[in-house]
């Protein structure tokens, strides 16, 4: 595997988007710079842990569609994976996360107010650069942030009538992960010029992407080690959010998970924890889950069939693959 995660990449391509993606991590690391200490220290502190840069990456790669060369995608690239990140700060006070990528979450090594005002002041970052691209980009950010946080509030009430528990739980995921995703593709798309068709086709992709890779991340939380997925395993399941993994099993209301059913209706506690992870771990819906994850993979390589052949397709088919075969 080369350092972009994409398996069979282009030689030429992968020389491209590793000098591109240095320009990513230079720009990211200054943009944050300022004034005062604990901010920088503390605004640094999910930057430095690393990551898979899936968005960076994929705003890179859909910018190959036209003149990847305008240094506006370079920018753009950066505040869609500081919007991320500034993210993660909210979501961890809300989890009550101890581990993020390999590292102690930030409400644990400062505190819930600190944790809250950095994500706040990434956000400030990501709209003073978007300013210098544009008052359509701001707006583009806006719309996208709108949806990460409706998904949200939809996560936090729970579902409406009319929908089931699988359904509910898919417009969340599409809302808080396939949203943000979306929009990195559609940047890369947009500020490269390329053609409209294919600025709604890579934004199409980039949202069933996005679903892709949070079907990846629920089956991460069960069957991971902490090494391998940065964070604690069974998060979700402490905290009684659903995942498919539990959507499925719950619906398919088997006599026999009787007692497991019961105990994923509410948060787990650590005393619980380890054996209702076990449980899942070889329960048959795991299977049920990956199939439903190749799936959604399948779909979103179909929507690229129109996209001229080349390098930059072949790569994002690839990614793909590889956002797939994380959690197998």
């Amino acid at each position: 595997m080369n350092q972009t995660g994409i398996p069979n990449l282009d030689p030429s391509l992968e020389a491209t988007l590793i000098a591109d993606m240095k320009k990513v991590e230079d720009l990211m690391r200054s943009h944050i710079k300022g004034d005062y200490p604990l901010v920088v220290e503390t605004s640094r502190h999910l930057v430095e842990a690393g990551g898979k840069r899936l968005r960076p990456l994929l705003t890179l790669l859909a910018a190959q569609f036209g003149d990847p060369t305008n240094y506006d995608i370079i920018k753009a690239a950066v505040c869609c994976e500081l919007t991320h990140l500034a993210t993660l700060y909210h979501d961890d006070v809300m989890d009550d996360a101890v581990l993020r990528r390999g590292v102690i979450s930030a409400n644990k090594k400062w505190n819930n107010a600190v944790a809250i005002l950095t994500g706040d002041y990434l956000f400030s970052k990501v709209s003073d650069m978007l300013a210098d691209i544009g008052p359509d980009a701001v707006k583009l950010q806006a719309k996208t942030f709108e949806r990460l946080v409706i998904g949200q509030i939809k996560e936090t009430q729970g579902k409406s009538d009319g929908l089931s528990q699988i359904d509910h739980y898919m417009k969340v995921v599409a809302d808080k992960t396939g949203s943000l995703i979306a929009t990195s593709a559609r940047f890369g798309a947009l500020l490269s010029g390329a053609s409209p068709a294919v600025v709604e086709c890579l934004t199409k992709f980039g949202e069933k992407v996005g679903v892709a890779f949070q079907v990846a991340d629920d089956l991460l939380d069960i069957a991971s080690s902490e090494t391998a997925s940065g964070k604690t395993p069974g998060t979700d399941l402490k905290e009684g959010i659903p995942t498919l993994v539990t959507l499925f099993v719950m619906a398919e209301n088997d006599p026999a998970d009787k007692e497991l059913i019961s105990k994923l209706s509410k948060p787990i506690n650590d005393e619980e924890l380890s054996q209702v992870i076990q449980s899942l771990r070889t329960h048959k819906v795991i299977e049920k889950v990956k199939a439903y994850l190749a799936k959604v993979a399948t779909e979103a390589n179909e929507l690229l069939i129109d996209l001229p052949d080349g390098a930059a397709k072949d790569a994002l088919k690839n990614l793909t693959f590889a956002l797939v075969t994380r959690s197998t």
